[in-house]
């Protein structure tokens, strides 16, 4: 029987509860949403919320609305999009760092995602590169996606455009993860069977193939001062590597 550890005061889950639900169209089906959802994330600064809605869509939904929408119309509520619209960007760019709500199409199944945002004096690792295509503000926030054929594609938050499209693995992303530090690293995880390190501030150049695993890689997560990766794939492995 599993058992908490004594620092946890298993009262306080007892009465955690529901303050809202989010659903994704059911009708009518256009093979963009509507099925399993595999995927959630939040931005590290807590401004947007992330879901995968099945098959190629993403909701990009601004998370203080949302709460507020949740706490306004009751734990009964069910918070619809076709119910509850929030203000989309506009197509000028106008108020761009404000969140606004997005609906992204994929191309193909979204399996991962995650939020990354730049710190400026954060370098790319990549010290002989002169010129890059991409140059990230303070206030850049992206989003990665990790496809069912084996792409990353990488968004802009704010206007929901896309920036990179990441394409070496060779089947399904499982999970992606940005090192916390800021300096735009990504890092996916693949049923390929490895692990690949991508530079963002490079232009999503890839830097490392990890290669520990001998099957499906499932997860993987940065230690908090980003010098860690530890990965967990099929047959029980666990593995770790330092990326200097």
């Amino acid at each position: 029987m599993a058992s908490f550890p004594p620092r946890v005061n298993e009262k306080e889950i007892v009465r955690s509860r529901t303050i809202g639900e989010l659903l994704a169209p059911a009708a009518p089906f256009d093979k963009k949403c509507g099925r399993e959802n595999w995927t959630v994330a939040f931005a590290p600064d807590g401004s947007y919320f992330a879901w995968s809605q099945g098959h190629r869509t993403v909701k990009l939904v601004p998370w203080s609305q949302s709460l507020k929408n949740f706490l306004l119309h009751g734990t009964k509520n069910v918070i619809n999009s076709s119910s509850l619209r929030l203000p989309r960007q506009n197509s000028d760019g106008g108020q761009k760092n404000k969140p606004r709500e997005h609906i992204i199409d994929c191309g193909d199944i979204v399996w991962s995602l995650a939020f990354g945002s730049s710190v400026p004096e954060k370098q790319s690792r990549c010290v002989n590169i002169e010129w890059h295509r991409f140059k990230f503000g303070q206030d850049q926030l992206l989003l990665a996606t990790g496809l069912n054929n084996g792409r990353i594609k990488i968004w802009d938050v704010y206007t929901g455009k896309l920036l990179l499209n990441l394409v070496d693995h060779t089947e399904v992303v499982r999970d992606l993860t940005f090192a916390p530090d800021g300096s735009l690293i990504l890092v996916s995880a693949s049923r390929d069977k490895t692990l690949r390190v991508w530079d963002l501030k490079d232009d999503g150049n890839m830097m490392k193939v990890l290669r520990g695993h001998q099957n499906w890689v499932y997860s993987c997560a940065f230690s908090p001062d980003s010098s860690m990766l530890c990965s967990v794939g099929a047959s029980k492995a666990v593995v770790a590597a330092i990326l200097v």
